[in-house]
């Protein structure tokens, strides 16, 4: 039998401290010991393990970034094959205020798409984690309360970190490296001064419930159970959306189900949710059916826990004096795209590059600079998909175009880097600059059309899929992250994307101005111009490809009434 992490035996100081032994701090450690296989690594971890499974932390969808990071980056396929179950993509239902889920607009795929992402049970991934860190040479004190944490002076100095476990004498370790993996204790981030809000006032209220949720049962009706290769709606990450919110349905490997209230406060206060019985009562209102699931397995409630503001920003996350947060220690956006393990992974590749190179003895501090900053875009583009959003959610014609978008932007560019190894590359994302912020300035220019869009919106709600997994382009570009290219075809493919970019906005704004005529496409049609002249170096409007990129409009008298 493997002995558990609480019996690693004391050793000498390590060259690498991590503070929190969760989700970030375990695969960070692994990360380290794949790159430096004799680099010392100690994971101080508060909770003691092995930690309750189905009931422990939310963070439970990942998608394809982080799906690639476990699965190939790390190895632990075997882990998610044999004990985790495979997530069936993203899928919206626009069913607020109704029973008959078929008799609305479903957005979804109605067979897998070729990369792999992963519905993950954090309590039995992290039990994993800790054993596998273990056995990969880590040393991990679980049940390890940090008393203090002192930074070097200098950058020659080590950092020294007072901790203790129940029962026994306190310990201070020294390091070269302190990696901030706290999760929101933010043990660094408060000390530095780093924390910092950002404009997205957004709450949650989750819980899990001990049974599965049978979303494919709650409709008989032969033609809906016909829209998927199989009846497996329920494990995808399930969205039932209206106007400011969305519910979260995620499936456990436990037999547990995951479920969250996420919203918006100008349209949805915490205080209606913020007890079980309040949500309850929230979701009676909004999401009727969900509430006849739930209604009779009261008693198996798992857990039941909110936060008022659940994103937030931070000043810095990597430092030349050999310090680094990583995961929800530094920041958070939202989990409408589960992009949380997207940002593990990318984080975690950076620090990992970090120290790496301070192993080699080279000098860190551009580096530091520069990846913090490449980072920091990364969070800052990201953030304008939720940012301002919440009230198109509930939109049956807008909100399914911005998944669409929102899902090109991300295969197009931020993925492919990740895919292909190039997150660290510096000359190609320095020849790649102009496109890549153009990319940014187009993505921003399409939110807040999108948003304009909203405002003016029939909002139809036909009694139909919309199937991603049908548009060849979509699909294709879903696939291709697969592909390995070297560095010449990892350009030339960003320069693509750019030019689909434009392509796709310009089909938005046509599509848009077909039902509204007066709506204003001057900044969207600016933004691709922009990208035209500089990423293409054209004058003209890219080429439109020979089929429609979006889904067919909805039919005019399709305004569909709740049942």
């Amino acid at each position: 039998m493997t002995p558990s992490p609480a019996a690693a035996p004391r050793t000498a100081d390590p060259d690498v401290l991590i503070l929190g032994g969760g989700l970030a701090g375990l695969t960070l450690a692994m990360q380290l010991r794949q790159r430096l296989p004799g680099l010392e690594v100690l994971v101080l971890e508060r909770r003691r393990h092995p930690v309750p499974e189905a009931c422990h932390k939310v963070g439970e969808s990942s998608v394809e970034i982080g799906g690639h990071y476990f699965q190939h980056v790390l190895g632990l396929e075997p882990h998610l094959v044999a004990r985790q179950l495979k997530k069936f993509g993203f899928r919206f239902f626009f069913s607020d205020g109704r029973r008959d889920i078929d008799g609305v607009t479903e957005l979804g795929a109605s067979r897998p798409l070729a990369v792999p992402s992963w519905q993950i049970d954090r309590g039995i991934f992290e039990n994993f984690l800790g054993q596998e860190a273990r056995r990969r040479g880590v040393r991990f004190a679980d049940g390890a309360l940090i008393r203090e944490v002192s930074l070097a002076d200098d950058k020659a100095g080590l950092h020294r970190v007072a901790w203790q476990r129940p029962g026994e004498p306190a310990q201070a370790t020294q390091a070269r490296w302190v990696v901030d993996a706290s999760g929101r204790a933010g043990l660094l981030k408060r000390q530095l001064g780093l924390a910092r809000e950002n404009a997205h006032a957004a709450h949650a209220a989750w819980f899990r419930i001990g049974a599965r949720i049978e979303i494919d049962a709650w409709s008989q009706d032969p033609a809906w159970q016909a829209r998927c290769v199989s009846p497996t709606r329920w494990l995808s990450t399930n969205h039932l959306v209206g106007e400011g919110y969305w519910v979260w349905l995620i499936p456990l490997a436990s037999g547990s189900h995951s479920v969250g209230i996420v919203a918006d406060p100008a349209y949805h206060a915490l205080e209606q949710m913020n007890t079980f019985e309040r949500a309850m009562a929230w979701l009676e209102r909004h999401q009727p059916r969900l509430f006849d699931a739930l209604d009779g397995q009261r008693e198996r409630l798992q857990d039941f826990a909110y936060f008022r503001r659940f994103s937030y920003d931070c000043t810095q996350t990597f430092s030349a004096r050999r310090w680094a947060l990583t995961g929800e220690a530094g920041r958070f956006l939202d989990p409408f795209y589960s992009p949380g393990s997207d940002f593990i992974a990318i984080g975690n590749t950076y620090i990992t590059e970090l120290v790496a190179r301070d192993r080699a003895g080279l000098p860190l501090a551009a580096h530091a600079v520069l990846y913090d900053q490449i980072f920091r875009s990364f969070y800052d583009s990201t953030l304008t998909l939720y940012q301002g959003q919440y009230g198109l959610f509930g939109d049956p014609e807008v909100l399914p175009v911005k998944v669409l978008w929102d899902y090109t932007y991300y295969w197009s560019v931020l993925a492919p880097m990740f895919f292909q190894q190039r997150l660290t590359d510096l000359a190609s994302l320095s020849a790649l600059r102009a496109e890549l912020a153009l990319c940014q300035r187009l993505n921003a220019a399409m939110q807040a059309f999108l948003r304009a869009w909203g405002g003016v919106s029939l909002r139809r709600n036909p009694p139909v899929m919309l199937d991603q997994a049908s548009i060849p382009w979509f699909a294709e570009l879903n696939r291709r992250l697969l592909d390995r290219c070297d560095e010449a075809g990892f350009r030339a493919g960003l320069r693509q994307a750019a030019v689909r970019l434009q392509q796709l906005a310009l089909e938005i704004g046509e599509r848009a101005q077909a039902d509204h005529p007066a709506l204003d496409t001057a900044g969207l049609l600016s933004a691709v111009g922009s990208a035209v002249g500089s990423a293409a170096g054209s004058a003209g409007l890219p080429a439109r490809p020979a089929e429609p990129m979006l889904f067919a409009a909805p039919p005019q008298d399709s305004i569909a009434q709740p049942a």
